[in-house]
């Protein structure tokens, strides 16, 4: 237990870097979709999404699923009470899910295939938003509330429609 703090620690530095990467690899799908005819200018993306995930986002990722999960054995109290931790890693999951999507997207981009617009990707760069609030939300009042819940959902569907259905920049 004497080193459990330390490890909160290096977790806490591990999600910070596992969400810099989910915030602005999105961004740069919306560079690279709305410039896929500058090629000289698309070559310099893709240098920036490849090192952008695999040497941050992913080692980021996984050193913060370790380390909350070594949390969780040396504190196993944290998986009592109103189910706040179980909530907070239901939408973890949902953020490894994400993180793995934008792998998925930075390859079809890698090979010139556009499967998305800018302004899809601009509201696909919502979502780690939303659902580290709801993370965070319950890491920090220890209570899991479906009122908080509902309407953080509600809110970020909201703004995520209105971000998809601005009007498209030039491509």
């Amino acid at each position: 237990m004497e080193y459990y703090l330390w490890i909160l620690v290096f977790h806490i530095m591990a999600v910070m870097s596992w969400m810099a990467m989910l915030f602005y690899q999105p961004r740069l799908y919306v560079y690279h979709t709305e410039h896929k005819n500058k090629k000289d200018f698309v070559e310099v993306v893709k240098i920036q999404e490849y090192k952008m995930y695999k040497y941050i986002g992913l080692p980021a990722m996984w050193a913060s699923i370790l380390s909350g999960i070594l949390m969780i054995y040396l504190r196993p109290d944290l998986l009592s009470g109103d189910g706040w931790m179980h909530a907070k890693i239901l939408f973890v999951i949902l953020l490894t899910a994400y993180s793995f999507s934008m792998e998925y997207y930075r390859k079809r981009l890698e090979k010139g295939k556009f499967p998305k617009n800018g302004n899809f990707f601009r509201a696909y760069n919502e979502v780690p938003t939303f659902l580290s609030i709801l993370i965070v939300g319950y890491v920090i009042t220890k209570t899991f509330s479906i009122a908080f819940t509902l309407i953080t959902i509600a809110f970020g569907a909201f703004v995520i429609y209105k971000v998809y259905k601005q009007k498209p920049k030039e491509e």
